[in-house]
């Protein structure tokens, strides 16, 4: 079995536009910009031997304020600028009810199944609460970055950073701690 890390894309992976303190994904692709040190991250958690999967909520589709052709486009661009693994997507609403739009875990039970994963040596890495709530729903570690929107934080979230490049930080101390543990036994 495999260790991914699952990332959430706005926010995490690309900036998100803050209107009213709450987060926005990018209206277009031309102003889709990857964040600092998000491509360093991504080789680092690779060389650490985690799979790097995308799990994103794309609601503006359902509610037509963006073609899904377009976020098709931000996420193949992400995809090969970042050398990322793969790439799980929900187009749907709250409204909806399907069971992929997070906090609900289908997104990650999809990526799960497809690329035989460990959950338990497994993080998700999100900027809201139902990020953290997805993953901890199927019993992987969290780490919360918090960019202090304006909004319900989440309850229980294993690490709380504020960059991905320091999230990769936490998983590497984690994982270090662990390696010492085992050799001492």
């Amino acid at each position: 079995m495999k260790k991914a890390v699952f990332l959430d894309r706005d926010g995490v992976i690309n900036k998100a536009f803050v209107k009213n303190g709450l987060p926005f994904s990018p209206p277009s692709f031309n102003e889709l910009k990857i964040l600092t040190g998000v491509k360093e991250s991504i080789f680092r958690l690779q060389k650490l031997n985690f799979i790097c999967l995308v799990v994103t909520n794309q609601p503006d589709v359902s509610r037509g304020k963006i073609e899904k052709k377009t976020v098709i486009k931000m996420n193949n661009y992400l995809k090969k600028e970042l050398k990322l693994d793969d790439i799980f997507v929900c187009y749907h609403d709250d409204h909806d009810n399907c069971k992929c739009r997070k906090p609900k875990s289908g997104l990650l039970l999809e990526a799960q199944k497809k690329w035989n994963i460990d959950i338990k040596e497994s993080y998700m890495i999100g900027d809201r609460w139902k990020d953290i709530e997805a993953g901890a729903r199927i019993g992987c570690k969290t780490i919360f970055i918090d960019h202090n929107y304006k909004e319900m934080k989440p309850k229980d979230s294993n690490f709380i950073t504020d960059s991905l490049l320091n999230a990769v930080h936490l998983i590497k101390q984690t994982k270090n701690k662990k390696s010492k543990l085992h050799s001492n036994i």
